[in-house]
């Protein structure tokens, strides 16, 4: 595995998360070489200033954390997030659609979001492994896929259960060679993360990243 933190979100989404936390989150990011760093969309006008010149990049989330706000509104926030300088949109889908067989909604949802980042930011599509049976989740990553993401990613780290190995297994052989694989969620360690890496992911979402980078153990998540 060569230079873990270019596989990290360094991610900070926690509602109370502070300005002088997010300011160490970036500059951690700046220090090590994480992917990018993962922050509400209310911080990415911030993050974005802070990591101007560098090859850090911006990732938000779209529709954090459920997934049931209205497509329209996941757009207008896509758009809205680009403009204040975010490269990556994390999005999450509309999960009782998808348990509901509502395909077409849930596909229409995620291109939606995909349309409105198009040529400007890389859409990864949060699944939520934990509230999912194997058949949806293959069917989300076949939709996800379908509406032109170019990730898949297994949790938002709210609804219970994290990232599993079996996991980015079913979701790295599901999709196609086009569309890469995101773990998120209770990734803890140097082990946990190089298990994930090997099983297929290509990123990491954690907010231990500093922990793993340096092989130790770390207690918190997101």
């Amino acid at each position: 595995m060569n230079n873990l933190a270019s596989y990290i979100d360094h991610t900070l989404l926690k509602p109370d998360a502070t300005l002088e936390q997010v300011e160490a989150l970036i500059s951690e990011a700046k220090e090590y070489g994480f992917a990018t760093v993962c922050v509400n969309p209310y911080w990415v006008p911030f993050a974005s200033s802070l990591l101007e010149g560098t090859e850090t990049g911006v990732c938000t989330v779209i529709g954090f954390p459920l997934g049931t706000s209205s497509s329209r509104t996941k757009a207008f926030e896509t758009k809205q997030a680009i403009i204040d300088g975010a490269t990556e949109i994390d999005m999450v889908i509309n999960v009782g659609e998808l348990k509901g067989k509502r395909d077409a909604v849930v596909l229409d949802d995620i291109q939606m979001v995909v349309e409105s980042a198009k040529n400007r930011a890389i859409v990864k599509v949060i699944i939520e492994t934990a509230l999912l049976s194997d058949e949806e989740k293959k069917r989300a990553c076949e939709l996800a896929e379908q509406a032109g993401a170019d990730f898949v990613k297994t949790s938002t780290g709210f609804s219970g259960g994290g990232a599993t190995v079996e996991d980015i297994k079913l979701m790295r052989s599901t999709v196609s060679d086009k569309v890469q694989v995101k773990a998120s969620g209770g990734i803890r360690t140097y082990e946990d993360a190089k298990a994930l890496i090997e099983a297929g992911a290509s990123r990491l979402g954690a907010s231990s990243g500093v922990a793993l980078v340096n092989g130790l153990e770390s207690s918190s998540d997101y």
